[in-house]
């Protein structure tokens, strides 16, 4: 049998800035990435997150990333390790508060953007993102690239660990993520997308950008559901895995 989670980045937007259509993609995953207030969220939108996703019974994690409003975290940053293990801390400590506040248990960490994508290629990095993990709450699920030093990091430490894919992105060999900026970067049609995954979940192998195979594991698909497309984009995934004989559930459930 296999299994697989879907995850989305949600509580995205900021104020009068409405982001994504999380109401929406809510009902349809498994796993929700809240942004914790550094590149995109604030209270209100936290609060209301979190109570949409008890309202649908999925699980919640923290998402944290850069302090890059302006930017939504996708721009790099050079910061000490007592920076990057201290930035993820306050942002575990924010969102905890509303999970308290909600009955809730929050289920695993994913960082966002730039966060992530450094994390994935720098061990030093990914160490103290995980040391913050580690002091706040141990039973937390590390969420990260398959194959990046994130996922090297949190399983060195002793920490639960679940490797991510993206539907919509494509891979380097090293089997990082291609940067938005190049040509090719994100994959736009619909079925080769959905045939990736399913192939990256049953084959656990993806082709690169360059044509060759890499392998890859997959415990959680990332989704995004901002736009109509996306959503019935989204749609589209669980009916083919459920086809495919894929189960789909939260982390808890998998690693």
């Amino acid at each position: 049998m296999y299994r697989v989670d879907l995850n989305s980045d949600l509580g995205e937007s900021f104020g009068r800035y409405t982001i994504g259509s999380d109401d929406k993609i809510i009902p349809l995953i498994t796993s929700a990435n809240v942004a914790c207030g550094y590149h995109a969220s604030d209270p209100v939108v936290m609060d209301k997150t979190l109570s949409m996703a008890r309202e649908a019974g999925i699980r919640v994690g923290a998402h944290p990333g850069y302090p890059d409003l302006m930017g939504f975290g996708r721009r790099n940053m050079n910061v000490t390790p007592q920076e990057a293990k201290a930035y993820t801390l306050y942002q575990l400590g924010a969102l905890d508060a509303f999970c308290r506040a909600h009955g809730l248990k929050m289920q695993h960490v994913k960082p966002h953007g730039a966060f992530y994508n450094m994390a994935a290629k720098d061990y030093e990095l990914s160490q103290a993102i995980c040391q913050a993990v580690k002091e706040f709450d141990d039973s937390l699920i590390v969420l990260a690239l398959s194959g990046g030093e994130l996922a090297h990091a949190a399983k060195d430490m002793g920490l639960r660990t679940a490797l991510e894919v993206f539907a919509d992105r494509a891979y380097e060999e090293d089997g990082s993520l291609v940067n938005r900026r190049k040509e090719g970067a994100m994959v736009t049609d619909e079925n080769i997308a959905i045939a990736r995954v399913v192939r990256m979940i049953k084959e656990k192998k993806v082709t690169a950008i360059t044509g060759k195979d890499i392998p890859i594991q997959a415990d959680s698909v990332c989704v995004h559901g901002d736009g109509a497309k996306a959503l019935a984009f989204v749609e589209k995934i669980r009916k083919t895995l459920t086809e495919e004989g894929v189960e789909i559930c939260s982390l808890d459930e998998i690693v």
